[in-house]
């Protein structure tokens, strides 16, 4: 029992162990997932282009690093909205609906966490 015990514990505490320390790493692996998805990024009604999205989340997250401990809360908090008119922004990847950007996001995060896990 003792040693299911122990097992179970490490099991939980391995993906924290993985990620810890990882923010930088993960929030420029998503950023460059945005700059590369060849998806249009809608940001207070207008249109952008994928590279320039990826630009604007830099300055968002270089002027606003400090709100951003982890990539979640950058994706809550920089990512997902316009900080001055309150407004979600969007993805719209080809041939698909525009999704909120914080959803889409957050599926990139799972996907490099899960080949992070996989590679451990």
């Amino acid at each position: 029992m003792r040693l299911f015990s122990l097992v179970t514990a490490l099991a939980l505490l391995l993906p924290a162990a993985v990620f810890a320390g990882n923010t930088e790493a993960e929030i420029e692996y998503l950023i460059s997932a945005v700059g590369e998805s060849g998806c249009t990024f809608i940001r207070n009604g207008s249109r952008h282009d994928a590279e320039n999205a990826a630009s604007h989340m830099r300055m968002k997250y270089r002027r606003g690093k400090r709100y951003a401990t982890t990539a979640e809360l950058f994706i809550e908090r920089l990512a997902s909205k316009s900080s001055i008119s309150g407004k979600l922004y969007f993805i719209e990847c080809e041939g698909l609906e525009p999704v909120p950007s914080g959803a889409w996001l957050t599926a990139r995060l799972e996907d490099y966490r899960g080949k992070l896990l996989v590679s451990h």
